[in-house]
This record gives C-alpha cells, sequence and structure tokens, in this order.
C-alpha cells in the first residue's frame, strides 16, 4: 500500500499548468523532419504531458478499448491542436479537461467497461479539448514557420502519444500484473486520476470566481 501511497502523492504534484516546453530547445525550424522531432520529443519534456497520455493508456486498458480509445483520443487531439494553431480556440478547454479526468478516473474506479459508443465519445471528447488547450502554444510556432513543419509536429507528436498510451497500459496490464479491471491498484489509480480532476475543476472554478469578482489569480 506504501508504494501506491507514494504513486498518487507524485501524481497529484503534476497538476500544475503545464509550461510551454519545445524539443529543440527554441532553434530554427525549418523543415518537415524539424517539426517531426518536435512533436515527437513534446510528450517526453514534462511530467504533465506524459500524465495525461499515461492515464489515456490506462483508462483505454480498463474501459476495454486499448488500441481504439488512444486512437480517438490522439485523433482528436491533433484536430484540436491543430484548430487551435490557426486560432479556433474552443470554450473552457482548462474546465472540460478537469471535468474529462474526473470522468475518466471514476470509470476506471468503477471496475466496468465500456460499450464502443460512450467510450469513443468520452476520449474524442478529452483529445479535443486538450489539443486545443495547449495547441497555441506549441503548434503555433510550428504553423508559423511553414506547413511542412507543422504536419511534421502533428505526425511526430500523434505516433509518440499513441505509443506512450499503449507503453502505459502495457505496463500495468502485464507488467504489473494489474490484468482485472477489479484489481485494487488498477481502483486505486481511477481514484487517484479522479482526485486530480476534483482538485483541477475545484481550481478552475475559483479562477472563474475571482475572475468574476475582478480579482487577480
Amino acid at each position: 500500500m506504501k508504494k501506491y501511497l507514494i504513486a498518487a502523492g507524485a501524481l497529484l504534484s503534476l497538476t500544475t499548468p503545464a509550461l510551454a516546453h519545445h524539443p529543440l530547445g527554441g532553434l530554427p525550424m525549418d523543415t518537415f523532419a524539424h517539426g517531426l522531432l518536435s512533436g515527437i520529443g513534446h510528450p517526453m519534456l514534462g511530467f504533465d504531458h506524459l500524465f495525461f497520455i499515461a492515464l489515456i493508456g490506462i483508462a483505454a486498458l480498463y474501459t476495454g478499448y486499448r488500441w481504439i480509445a488512444p486512437g480517438a483520443y490522439i485523433a482528436a487531439m491533433l484536430f484540436g491542436t491543430l484548430a487551435m494553431s490557426l486560432g479556433l480556440a474552443l470554450p473552457a478547454a482548462e474546465i472540460v479537461i478537469g471535468l474529462s479526468l474526473l470522468v475518466l478516473g471514476g470509470v476506471v474506479l468503477s471496475g466496468r467497461a465500456l460499450s464502443i459508443g460512450p467510450a469513443v465519445v468520452l476520449f474524442t471528447l478529452f483529445g479535443l479539448f486538450h489539443g486545443s488547450a495547449f495547441g497555441g502554444l506549441i503548434a503555433a510556432q510550428e504553423a508559423g514557420v511553414g506547413g511542412g513543419v507543422l504536419v511534421g509536429y502533428l505526425v511526430g507528436l500523434g505516433a509518440s502519444q499513441y505509443l506512450i498510451a499503449l507503453a502505459a497500459g502495457w505496463i500495468l496490464g502485464t507488467g504489473l500484473k494489474a490484468v482485472d479491471a477489479s484489481a485494487v491498484q488498477v481502483r486505486l489509480a481511477g481514484a487517484v486520476v479522479a482526485g486530480v480532476g476534483v482538485f483541477l475543476s475545484l481550481e478552475n472554478a475559483e479562477a472563474l470566481i475571482f475572475a468574476a469578482m475582478g480579482w487577480a489569480v
């Protein structure tokens, strides 16, 4: 149990807002290959990014759609990233991300699989708003120096995130032998994720209240 509590504390520490990471360290971006390398490296430059995509892989495994659900998430995430880089922002992205974490964590905690329709909708919604949330910070840099760079970035980002999601599911399901959705390790992971979702949702609600009152946060 001690190791699970340590893991829970580590995950909760990852809830700070993501910073704009850049895999090439600000070097000039000129080619498809530059964008590809940037996209591949992006999820690995911050624990927050790794946490989100690992969650997708774990939740996908225990909702019964190990391959389909991460694909739905990543396709929607890439669309949201592209839309944001072109100036098409989705409203309340941070709020939806917090609520999505709460729902996904609750699903894993329940120990029950979803039917295909609700699963795809849930993972797609999460991906769309997550893509929008960081698309303006990262993809816009690549878009500003050429379409080829942006395409390379999106390809690299999608490929690396899909592999990370599959690896996360494999590690928990095979490496840690937590193959049953009702296993205590799985339910504890779901509880931690739901807790992170509650924390983010409360934080976002607080920010909205302060903004409405004209207070700085």
